[in-house]
């Protein structure tokens, strides 16, 4: 015999268990598309309660029910509202206490209709009504970020309503 024509038992039973690695690997592969072909339920989305419901995707917005009853909507419209007078104020007077101007400041309504969006926290969107000086009721939008893991909240934008919610 030739001494290029002895094979070693390493060299082809080493290469038949990375053929044999190959072979389950793709079968892997194989199962798991199919699995997930045959449990596809579509997008998944959250429920108003926390839980998943499918049916729409994670990151859109969600209508907020019972807007008039639920005390944290209510608490944030609040919230979005003290924040543009504090803002105001601080705009108008340096920030000081009674030599601001009142005008353009408001005062809580209720928070009429809101949207939420998970994000890096929960984006609300509230259309809430105010009343201006002279007791006119208006309609504004915000947006506020809340961060439930810390206590944050930051009034992203404030400004009239311009089309109806």
């Amino acid at each position: 015999m030739a001494a290029g024509s002895i094979r070693s038992p390493i060299s082809s039973s080493s290469s038949l268990l990375l053929s044999f690695n190959s072979i389950l690997l793709f079968l892997l592969a194989l199962s798991v598309t199919a699995a997930s072909a045959a449990f596809d339920v579509g997008p998944i989305s959250l429920r108003d309660d926390g839980g998943i419901a499918p049916g729409r995707k994670v990151g859109g917005r969600a209508e907020v029910r019972g807007v008039q009853t639920d005390r944290q909507v209510q608490d944030l419209g609040l919230f979005c509202i003290e924040e543009h007078n504090r803002r105001l104020r601080r705009r108008d007077g340096g920030g000081g206490g009674g030599a601001a101007t009142s005008a353009g400041l408001l005062t809580f309504g209720r928070v009429v209709a809101a949207q939420r969006q998970v994000v890096s926290g929960i984006k609300y969107y509230l259309r809430i009504a105010a009343f201006a000086d002279g007791g006119e009721r208006r309609s504004f939008d915000a947006v506020v970020v809340v961060k439930p893991w810390l206590p944050s909240r930051t009034l992203i934008s404030f400004g009239p309503a311009v089309d109806r919610y």
